[in-house]
């Protein structure tokens, strides 16, 4: 796994075939996969997936503007359209012209966005536990209220709120190792860059009329306890996406990624696999 050194625009974590496996050796990637990580975590989350290099991907992790960084970097105020050029610009930078994308929660807004802007990168599209809806005015009413909670008492306090929501009731009761893992993923980053995640939230556009024009073949994954996109939203936004399959991961919340690592993981390189053939 490499990181760049700073945090720029175009920070990232990857895990290479190369130096995933010494059987492997010196074999070029099957295919590269992008994984847009959620609010209010960072590019590690994804540390779980980086068992699919093994099978032979190229993973790219973009670490979105200000995540995991001191406040001196951590920019004044940022968009969904600016997370996505930034991708676009990472993904240029390493010389990847095709991909499988995929976005968890925010990560998914980003990926909506990217493919709005580059559908021809596109070799695939993986949503986990997200929607295509706007926020509602309740929605970005609590938004405004969480950008007001980070400022007055930190990452702490978005901590203390978010992670009961995060997680699935499972996960909490029997777990907590997972919960103090996404806990410490998310004081690692400034409430700076909480503040503009939450506002780039707030205003993104609207994808749901963009899932009729998605070609590529899509897995949609939804944790069966998540409670901020639930099942019956991931279940039409998939029958809205032509190509797109519906994995409903068991006894998981809104980061099924972390809270059944195995299961998605499964999910995933089943998806991967068939993708290849």
């Amino acid at each position: 796994m490499n990181a760049m050194p700073s945090c720029s625009r175009l920070r990232y974590l990857e895990s290479h075939p190369r130096t995933a496996s010494l059987s492997w050796g010196d074999r070029e990637p099957v295919g590269t996969l992008v994984l847009l990580h959620a609010f209010p975590l960072g590019a590690r989350m994804w540390e779980p997936q980086h068992a699919l290099a093994d099978q032979g991907w190229r993973i790219v992790m973009p670490q979105f503007r200000g995540f995991d960084c001191t406040k001196s970097d951590v920019p004044e105020a940022a968009s969904i359209e600016d997370y996505a050029r930034d991708v676009a610009d990472l993904l240029e930078t390493l010389a990847v012209d095709q991909a499988v994308v995929g976005g968890q929660s925010m990560g998914g807004y980003v990926a909506f966005e990217l493919y709005r802007r580059m559908p021809h990168m596109f070799s695939g599209l993986v949503l986990a536990d997200t929607r295509a809806e706007p926020d509602t005015p309740e929605g970005r009413a609590n938004r405004a209220r969480m950008i007001e909670l980070a400022g007055a008492r930190g990452a702490v306090a978005i901590a203390d709120e978010m992670v009961p929501k995060l997680l699935g009731d499972t996960t909490r009761r029997s777990c907590p190792a997972v919960e103090d893992r996404v806990r410490a993923l998310i004081l690692a980053n400034h409430p700076s860059a909480i503040q503009a995640a939450l506002r780039s939230m707030m205003t993104r556009p609207d994808s749901t009329l963009l899932l009729a024009s998605i070609t590529v073949p899509t897995l949609v994954i939804v944790g069966d306890e998540d409670t901020l996109t639930p099942p019956p939203l991931s279940a039409s936004m998939a029958a809205a996406i032509r190509h797109a399959e519906l994995v409903h991961v068991p006894r998981a919340g809104h980061l099924s990624s972390i809270e059944q690592p195995q299961a998605f993981n499964a999910a995933l390189a089943n998806f991967l696999a068939r993708l290849r053939s």
